[in-house]
């Protein structure tokens, strides 16, 4: 709701009069609401993004423009995106009515033109963003990006703002090498496996990751490192030389949080995951 204020001039023989100062109230008949799903994001991932705008007049809104600026900031000189639109991700619909989809400019901004918003009714955007390098990822950072809704016959643009924040999320990747690639029978053989964590918190014990693997021919006898402190058979991990089968005891995978750095220059973050190895000797 804005408010209108007017006054008259009067200009006569040299003497200039002013009328009385009148107001009144400019009602919007556009209305507009937008989502995020999740709440939350972590490196990488797609938001989902819904826009519905709502029109209590008694006649259509045509021409209309809804645009998102899709999270741009400022950063030295220039201006970094940190998401971007999935192409061919929009769904448009009308009173609750899938219908076709209007004109998209995936920028940044985005833009979606020649909307038109009947009258008493609403209309209703969903379309994904891709988190990108520009996006922070340490514990707390946020993403806040604005949808303006503008257009022939709309006094004043309705901005529309939304916020993500970055996930306190473990980020686990897993990787296994052997070595020698070639071992005689009766010969000694070491398994590495490299568990990286991208995520901004640490996982702990109370994460209870297990690492588990069955060798084929069997290791006998088996040792067991983790990041360079041997274990113990039992309260560690567990193995049965009959089989083959090693587990790692619940809560005994610890891996650091990464740590982001960002280019001073460009603005875009980089990862270094938090690593943990483990490694498995044993005789084939």
């Amino acid at each position: 709701m804005a408010t209108i204020t007017n006054q008259a001039t009067l200009s006569y023989g040299g003497n200039i009069l002013t009328s009385n100062i009148v107001t009144g109230e400019l009602v919007e008949v556009l209305t507009g609401s937008k989502t995020a799903l999740p709440q939350t994001y972590r490196r990488g991932e797609t938001v989902t993004y819904i826009i519905t705008v709502q029109n209590s007049g008694t006649t259509p809104v045509t021409g209309v423009t809804i645009s998102d600026n899709l999270g741009a900031y400022s950063f030295n000189t220039t201006t970094l995106t940190p998401a971007a639109y999935v192409d061919g991700s929009l769904l448009y619909y009308v009173n609750g009515n899938l219908s076709a989809t209007p004109a998209v400019t995936a920028g940044p901004p985005l833009s979606v033109t020649g909307l038109t918003v009947p009258a008493g009714g609403n209309i209703t955007l969903v379309y994904q963003a891709k988190l990108n390098e520009n996006a922070p990822l340490a514990t707390g950072s946020t993403v806040t990006n604005t949808a303006t809704i503008s257009g022939t016959g709309i006094a004043t643009p309705v901005a529309l703002t939304e916020t993500v924040t970055a996930a306190e999320a473990l980020d686990l990747s897993i990787s296994k090498a052997m070595c020698p690639a070639t071992v005689t029978e009766n010969g000694q053989i070491t398994y590495t496996v490299t568990v990286e964590n991208y995520g901004n918190r640490a996982a702990v014990a109370a994460d209870n990751i297990v690492i588990s693997d069955t060798f084929d021919p069997v290791l006998n006898p088996l040792s067991a490192t983790f990041n360079g402190t041997a274990w113990t058979e039992g309260t560690q991990y567990t193995y049965s030389p009959a089989n083959g089968q090693f587990s790692s005891a619940a809560g005994a995978v610890t891996v650091p949080a990464a740590t982001y750095t960002r280019n001073p220059t460009t603005g875009a973050y980089s990862v270094v995951p938090g690593v943990s190895v483990l490694t498995i000797t044993g005789t084939v």
